[in-house]
């Protein structure tokens, strides 16, 4: 394994919101070796004059769809298992280059894509994957139209659809035997449909998901193997509903009120919203492909997501970073940024792609942090994110080094 001392680097703090100035950092073996306000030495290490750039840790994004390939998710279910696959190796890669080093699959990746990434075979960021979220029967997951009767199109347990990001089961068995067949295939958490949503085409965005009993099931299933569960859910009372069966994160969110906000801070439970995705969705979604009746829905969702930023901060809810964008609409992941730091400030906005996403994965020793014996996932930055967090926007373009796993990703540091 390589070993990297990054000199006179300007070190960001997510936990403090400083820039530390003149540090040096150590890297060995795929971890942070050493940090210091003093010049370290290293005989073996390549050395990194930063000269003053800014060298932090490496973005988490907690809600991505690496298989949503297109807009029109109910068409995916339908192309080719190889095609879809072939066209998530560009939207990893770029995910990667954006400085996301770690992201969380919210339903489509399955253990194959961190297989593929591990081994070298695709570039892409670290990986915490779903698998398939688990629907009910015209729920968020449920991607059949309306008809004169319910047909067996929908992707089945056993004959999987790499462009299908979900699965519908009904019932306290079917539930737990969905639970268990996504860990048996390698999910790392488990994700469910708790609410209607905007993709999908049968549910209005105030219906709930699964019975409460339903909603302890694949809780349980979850604990069993020590994970969680993350939800997919937009109004209060979808979200109080889920929040009491416990489940570790709200996914959206939008329509959340201060009394359900405060149930969440007591229970501990972390909201990811994903805002952009409403912007890239009506400005782009009638053009690439999205449903008439999925564009009609969004406008109820985009403008109260911007005010549920400020419920959850006057709770005292720790927010995660999410950008939950689909097809050609990936490449604004990191205009997330621009959004929270105009309501929340540029570092409540950066700690939460850092500091708070460590948290929700559970290693926050590990990842969102440069110290000591933490993994070596960084990048360096053009600018000071805390003044100008648009630095972290675009494809990389201020970003000239990306490292994950003590390994450089990307180096365009010499150019």
């Amino acid at each position: 394994m390589e070993s990297t001392l990054f000199k006179n680097a300007a070190l960001l703090d997510p936990q403090r919101g400083e820039l530390l100035e003149t540090r040096d950092v150590l890297v060995e073996d795929g971890l942070v070796k050493e940090v210091a306000d003093r010049p370290l030495q290293s005989a073996a290490a390549r050395v990194i004059d930063l000269k003053g750039k800014t060298l932090m840790p490496g973005l988490i994004d907690l809600h991505v769809h690496v298989v949503a390939v297109q807009l029109n998710l109910s068409q995916q279910v339908h192309m080719p298992n190889v095609l879809v696959t072939l066209r998530s190796v560009p939207i990893m890669r770029g995910m990667l280059r954006r400085g996301f080093t770690t992201v969380r699959d919210a339903g489509g990746a399955n253990a194959p894509h961190k297989q593929a990434i591990e081994s070298g075979l695709a570039v892409g960021p670290r990986m915490f994957v779903a698998g398939r979220a688990l629907s009910p029967t015209g729920g968020h997951g449920d991607m059949r139209a309306r008809s004169d009767y319910i047909g067996a199109s929908a992707p089945c347990g056993c004959c999987v659809r790499v462009g299908a990001l979900s699965r519908v089961a009904d019932g306290i068995d079917e539930v737990r035997k969905a639970a268990r067949e996504e860990l048996q295939m390698g999910a790392d958490h488990l994700k469910i449909m708790a609410s209607g949503g905007v993709a999908s085409p049968t549910d209005p965005v105030g219906a709930f998901g699964f019975a409460e009993d339903e909603v302890r099931a694949i809780v349980d299933e979850a604990r069993a193997r020590h994970t969680y569960v993350m939800a997919h859910a937009y109004t209060a009372e979808s979200i109080a509903r889920v929040v009491r069966c416990g489940v570790r994160t709200i996914e959206h969110g939008n329509l959340i009120d201060a009394p359900t906000a405060q149930l969440m801070a007591e229970a501990g439970t972390y909201v990811v919203p994903t805002l952009v995705t409403y912007d890239a969705l009506a400005t782009e979604g009638a053009q690439y492909g999205l449903a008439e009746e999925s564009v009609a829905k969004i406008e109820d969702v985009r403008e109260a997501g911007k005010r549920s930023l400020e419920i959850y901060r006057d709770a005292g809810v720790k927010m995660g970073f999410g950008s939950d964008l689909l097809g050609p609409s990936q490449r604004l992941q990191s205009n997330e940024f621009l959004i929270r730091a105009d309501v929340l400030g540029a570092a409540a906005a950066i700690r939460s792609a850092t500091v708070i996403g460590a948290e929700v994965l559970g290693l926050p020793e590990k990842l969102g942090c440069i110290a000591p014996g933490a993994w070596a996932d960084m990048i360096v930055v053009d600018g000071n994110p805390l003044r100008d967090i648009a630095c972290l926007t675009g494809q990389g373009e201020r970003i000239p080094l990306v490292m994950k796993g003590g390994k450089i990703e990307f180096d365009e540091l010499g150019r």
